[in-house]
């Protein structure tokens, strides 16, 4: 089984839940990254006190400020980030940072509340990605081998069985209309990003991270998997993809998910 070794990694939505789960985890591995940005909205904020614990008894974390909302904090943040790193490329970024909204049903559902919805699950991570692609590319020219892996240089965008047409996931105990429709759109994004980046040996997939105990799992019901067993697990499936598994939709055993 391979092991899952980037050196440099970005993730958004670090201030809790499976953001910040993904960013102790990588930074209590013995082959630690050498740099885990960990990026929220509100560093200085009470929201973001465990991250900086964190930060504070590993020098390898750093916090950056990034609202995926925000598209001049996804700029500023891509500089701070290209300025440390002095020339190195960024070989995994994890976008994580999203939101179910307010939920509701097809009756009452705002067109408000799915624009923002849109904005943070979808355009988010498209503007992420397109800000930290150069250095996304350069990992990949760093590594002669030829092939993919989340070692080299992926974009992982975390998605949710919510979003699969086929499967109607709990539809009817959470209708969460918008929040379903922007799933299977970041989904379709990840699809289009698997098949741009290709030349690039830039590896994309979609994951769904399981039904976990954070503050949006709990927000819709009684989720069965802790944050820790939820990233384990997931650590240990981005350690085995390759070039076959780019563009594919994925659970947190590495699972293929029907679109």
């Amino acid at each position: 089984m391979e092991a899952l070794q980037p050196r440099r990694v970005l993730v958004t939505g670090s201030s809790r839940g499976i953001g910040l789960e993904i960013v102790r985890q990588l930074a209590g591995k013995k082959n630690r990254p050498e740099w885990i940005f960990a990026t929220c909205r509100d560093p200085e904020g009470a929201g973001a006190q465990d991250l900086r614990n964190l930060a504070a008894k590993h020098k390898e974390v750093v916090i950056v400020p990034l609202d995926v909302s925000d598209v001049s904090t996804i700029k500023a943040a891509a500089a701070q980030v290209t300025e440390q790193l002095k020339g190195a490329g960024l070989n995994l970024l994890i976008n994580n940072a999203g939101v179910v909204g307010v939920t509701g049903t097809l009756e009452n559902e705002t067109p408000e509340n799915m624009s923002e919805v849109y904005r943070i699950n979808v355009i988010g991570p498209l503007m992420v990605t397109q800000a930290f692609l150069p250095l996304l590319r350069k990992a990949a020219q760093e590594t002669p081998k030829k092939g993919m892996n989340c070692s080299k240089a992926a974009i992982v965008n975390i998605t949710s069985l919510a979003g699969s047409i086929q499967n109607g996931f709990q539809w009817d105990s959470a209708g969460i209309t918008s929040y379903r429709c922007s799933k299977t759109a970041l989904n379709m994004l990840s699809r289009c990003m698997s098949l741009g980046f290709a030349k690039d040996e830039i590896l994309s997939i979609v994951l769904h991270p399981g039904w976990v105990q954070t503050d949006m799992g709990k927000s819709v019901g009684s989720p069965p998997m802790t944050q820790d067993e939820c990233v384990q697990s997931i650590l240990s499936t981005l350690g085995r993809l390759s070039e076959k598994d780019s563009g594919t939709f994925v659970d947190w055993e590495g699972k293929i998910i029907p679109w």
